[in-house]
C-alpha cells in the first residue's frame, strides 16, 4: 500500500528493463490521451507530482535518497525509475520549502524527513495525491495484470541479485560464464514449464 493513497508494490526497474522489455520506454512513465492511465492516456507523473510523491514516502518515515529511489521503483512495478538527478534536486528543494529536512548520519548519507508543514501541505494537496496514485496503480494493472506483478517482483529480485553479484564480481569472465549459464538455464526451465 502507498500510505494512505493506494498504490501497491509491484516489482523493481531490473524487474523488465535491461533485459529486452522496458515498459518504462513508453514515453518515460506514462503515455497518451485519456483522464487516468491506461493505453492512449496522459503521462503518471505531471509537473509537480514527484514532489508530493516523495513527500508522501516520507509520510511513512524518514528515508535516504537512495531508498526513496528503489521504493518507487518497487512500487510503481518497473514502469518507473527516477534518476538521482531528479530525486535529490526534488529533496532540496523540499527543504527549502520547509516540507522536509535532512539530517547527516554516519558516511555523511543525509536521512530526510517530513516536517509539520509537509504534512499540512500533503493534507492539502490529498485529491492531487490520490489521483496520481490511482494513476500508478491503473497504469500498472492495466500493463502487468494480477499474475505478472507475482511475475515482476520475482524477476525484479532476479535482476537486483545479478546486477549486485556482476557488480562484485567485474572482471572475472569465469564467474560470468557460471551465471550465464544458470541464467539460461533457468530462462530454458521456464519456458518448458506447462
Amino acid at each position: 500500500m502507498f500510505g494512505a493513497y493506494g498504490c501497491g508494490p509491484r516489482g523493481r526497474r531490473g524487474a523488465w528493463g535491461g533485459f529486452g522489455f522496458d515498459p518504462g520506454a513508453m514515453g518515460g512513465f506514462g503515455w497518451g490521451g485519456g483522464p487516468r492511465g491506461g493505453p492512449g492516456r496522459g503521462r503518471v507523473f505531471g509537473h509537480g507530482d514527484l514532489k508530493l510523491v516523495i513527500l508522501s514516502l516520507l509520510a511513512e518515515k524518514p528515508r535516504h535518497g537512495y531508498e526513496i529511489i528503489k521504493e518507487l521503483e518497487d512500487r510503481v512495478g518497473g514502469t518507473y525509475s527516477p534518476s538521482p538527478g531528479t530525486v535529490y534536486p526534488t529533496l532540496s528543494l523540499l527543504e527549502d520549502m520547509g516540507y522536509a529536512r535532512s539530517q547527516v548520519e554516519e558516511g555523511n548519507r543525509k536521512v530526510y524527513e517530513i516536517t509539520d508543514e509537509g504534512r499540512q501541505h500533503l493534507e492539502q494537496n490529498r485529491p492531487a495525491v490520490d489521483d496520481i496514485f490511482g494513476r500508478v496503480d491503473e497504469f500498472a494493472s492495466f500493463f502487468f495484470g494480477p499474475a505478472m506483478s507475482g511475475l515482476g517482483r520475482a524477476f525484479g529480485s532476479l535482476g537486483g541479485a545479478v546486477f549486485r553479484a556482476g557488480m562484485r564480481h567485474q572482471g572475472d569472465e569465469q564467474w560470468v560464464r557460471r551465471a550465464q549459464e544458470i541464467l539460461e538455464r533457468a530462462a530454458r526451465d521456464v519456458e518448458g514449464l506447462n
